[in-house]
Parts: structure tokens; sequence; C-alpha cells
């Protein structure tokens, strides 16, 4: 890990994802954790701490709006940008409140514009 490099943690189920995913932020010169579900997640987060949570919503376990309301309860002030397929208002009206910082719909974002929104948004 280099000094300065930001931390990101990716919570996703899908290990295709999560693990392309983390090689393109690795690549872009982020450290990237993985965790498959909310409750991995955040035991991640009470042994380090991170610049940034990219998470989906729909996970076993512990999902994404469990996972946003706990961190929330914690005053978690990571901030945490949505990964999902849902894009229903009442969807992002939810994530929102519960502190995530944009709902990045993943049926039109490529993998190359998560990694151009995350380094522009940590920048």
């Amino acid at each position: 890990m280099l000094e300065n490099q930001k931390q990101i943690l990716i919570v996703e189920d899908n290990k295709v994802i999560a693990q392309v995913m983390q090689l393109k932020l690795s690549h872009d010169g982020f450290e990237a954790d993985m965790a498959e579900n909310g409750e991995v997640a955040l035991e991640r987060l009470k042994n380090k701490k991170y610049d940034l949570i990219l998470l989906d919503l729909i996970m076993p376990k512990v999902n994404g709006f469990e996972l946003l309301k706990k961190l929330h309860e914690l005053h978690s002030n990571t901030p945490k940008i949505v990964m999902s397929n849902l894009d229903q208002e009442e969807d992002i009206k939810k994530v929102k409140e519960l502190g995530a910082v944009e709902l990045l719909p993943k049926f039109e974002i490529t993998l190359t514009g998560i990694a151009n929104y995350v380094k522009n948004f940590l920048s």
C-alpha cells in the first residue's frame, strides 16, 4: 500500500463483478478490498478505515439498505456510492436518506465509468 493511496471497500455479492472492479481500481492506483455482503463489510470496517465504500443493494445476509442504515446509525462519515439495478425514484430517495452520495445504475454504467466516477470523486 502506498502512503497516500486511497482505500476503497467494494461490497458486492457477485464475485466476478467484485474481482473485475477490484482489478480496475487497483490498476488505477487505488487499494481496493472486497466484501461479499454487508455482514462482511461491517467486519472489515471495524479493522480498517476506508476513503470510499462502493456497494450493491441486493445481497444475501445484510443487504445494501441494511448496511447503509447501520453505517448511518454508527455515524460513519465514509462516503458511500451505491451501484445497483434498482433505479426507482423511491430507491434513489431511500439510499440518499441513508447517507449514500450517489446511486449509479449498473445497467447503464461501464466499469471504466465507475472507475472514472471514483477518481473524480476522490480527487
